[in-house]
């Protein structure tokens, strides 16, 4: 099952509301044995209501998640886990591969 985590938010320090997150970098990861998958992006968020602002000392992991994926929508929240899963399946049943013959390394 893929995991999303959010490595940094970018804030704006000069709106009205202090500290006021505008932008997230979030990554959905997953793990397969020795196969792993990795999608990351940033996502930018619309300006904060004031009656339901949550100061940037009190957001927790989960809230930043939540922000990621509603401001994804769930499309594109299932398209970067599909994507993850793919990778994942690439790796353990390759399609493909690049190198050259083992002779010219001699």
């Amino acid at each position: 099952m893929a995991t999303w985590t959010v490595y940094a938010m970018d804030r704006d320090l000069t709106q009205e509301l202090a500290d006021v997150v505008v932008t997230l970098h979030y990554q959905c990861t997953d793990e397969d044995g020795d196969a792993a998958g990795r999608v990351y992006g940033t996502v930018g968020l619309a300006a904060p209501d004031s009656s339901s602002f949550t100061a940037y000392a009190d957001i927790t992991e989960a809230d930043a998640i939540a922000w990621v994926k509603a401001a994804l929508g769930d499309d594109a929240v299932a398209a970067a886990e599909s994507v993850v899963a793919a990778q994942i399946a690439e790796q353990k049943n390759p399609t493909a591969a690049t190198g050259v013959p083992r002779s010219w390394l001699m």
